[in-house]
């Protein structure tokens, strides 16, 4: 397994080395934003762990570009001090799951094999009866491989992307406020709103509404926050 390190703080890039390197993981490190996006482009690696505060180019930025050219490797965003404001910003970039500075090794190591496992999971494809799919609108919505199926064209969705449809599909019918979304999906104790929510929402829209301007599927419930409706039985696959 290939991890690649994105941190200039070289005491922590280090250490993490070091007990990946222990754990057998094939481990590179690299200290500047730009310097890691152009590594990314003609190699491969099973996970990123990636610091946001870097040269030339911030982990958000680097994340942002990872996903618009349509790589979706995991990244775990390492975050300072765990301000809510970078973690959101993290989320909206496309980054995976985050752990804020400084961490226990062995959360770290907990959440980096996670995300790997998961993504092994998905290119292994998934041929269980009780595999998460469901079906919306004419769309096959598969969880655990975090992909949609819309029209022929098969849509990656990151895993935050994936926990919040899977989070408005479990509480089907209820409205759901800002503050549940923050608290249940992304683990955050804030009591501001953010955008990045909204952001989140918009996405989701274009992957399941057929006019995502018009929605009907998730909708927006004035002074509160979201409804997921329409999601009969006879959309789920038998």
């Amino acid at each position: 397994m290939k991890v690649l390190v994105v941190e200039d703080e070289h005491h922590i890039a280090d250490g993490i080395r070091f007990n990946l390197e222990a754990e057998g993981y094939e481990v590179t490190v690299i200290d500047d934003g730009g310097v890691a996006l152009e590594r990314i482009a003609c190699d491969s690696f099973d996970a990123i762990v990636l610091d946001v505060m870097l040269p030339t180019l911030d982990g958000f930025e680097v994340a942002r570009r990872l996903r618009e050219r349509l790589d979706y490797t995991p990244i775990l965003m390492l975050t300072a001090l765990g301000r809510p404001e970078d973690v959101l910003l993290g989320f909206e970039a496309g980054t995976d799951d985050y752990l804020p500075k400084p961490f226990d090794l062995n959360i770290f190591l907990a959440r980096l094999n996670g995300l790997i496992r998961r993504q092994a999971w998905s290119r292994g494809g998934s041929t269980s009866a009780d595999d998460g799919r469901i079906l919306v609108n004419g769309r096959t919505i598969d969880l655990q491989n975090l992909e949609l199926m819309s029209r022929g064209e098969l849509i990656p969705l990151t895993l935050m992307e994936a926990k919040l449809l899977q989070y408005l599909i479990e509480n089907e019918g209820r409205p759901v406020s800002r503050k549940e979304i923050l608290e249940d999906v992304w683990e955050l104790q804030v009591d501001t709103d953010t955008r990045a929510i909204d952001n989140f929402i918009v996405r989701l829209r274009k992957y399941l509404e057929d006019e995502p301007n018009n929605p009907k599927i998730v909708q927006t419930v004035r002074g509160i926050g979201y409804r997921f409706v329409n999601l009969s039985q006879s959309d789920r696959p038998e």
